[in-house]
Parts: structure tokens; C-alpha cells; sequence
């Protein structure tokens, strides 16, 4: 079974076509801390992304992109989600 940032990676490359993407997942930084996941995986990731479907749209438009391909991932459990427009 994939983890989640392999689901994410997967998800994001299918809806937004990126030219450069990374997953990140930081959730063993985060133990211990509210929203941590009692694996240490999953709940706290990093995205960095570049896509095509971003031109011409606002840096808020953009982040909503990312948010709503992810909202599944929000509703099961995902607690932070740092992205990096590149």
C-alpha cells in the first residue's frame, strides 16, 4: 500500500499535471505535537509544485488548487499542509 505522501504525489500529478513536484512528509518533526498522527506518518507534509494550470491565477487560487485535490486527505486525518508555489 502506498503511504500518504505517495498518494498525495499520486492524486496531485493526476489533477494538476505538474512540471515539478515533491512530497514531503514532516510528521515525525511534528510527534508529540497537536494534530500528530499516532503512526508519525501523514499528518503533517510539505508540497512543492509548479503547474501549467497555475498561470494566471493568483497565489490564493493557486493554494486552493492544491487544497481541494487534497480534501479527502484533509477530511481523513491530514493536519498541516505547507505548500511551496515554484
Amino acid at each position: 500500500m502506498p503511504t500518504v505522501a505517495e498518494q498525495i504525489h499520486m492524486r496531485l500529478t493526476q489533477q494538476l499535471q505538474p512540471t515539478s513536484l515533491k512530497v514531503v512528509d514532516e510528521s515525525a518533526a511534528h510527534a508529540g505535537h497537536a494534530g500528530a498522527s499516532a503512526t508519525g506518518q501523514g499528518s503533517h507534509m510539505r508540497v512543492c509544485i509548479a503547474s501549467p494550470l497555475f498561470t494566471s491565477l493568483s497565489r490564493v487560487q493557486r493554494h486552493r488548487l492544491v487544497y481541494d485535490a487534497l480534501q479527502d486527505f484533509i477530511d481523513q486525518g491530514l493536519h498541516a499542509l505547507a505548500i511551496e508555489l515554484i
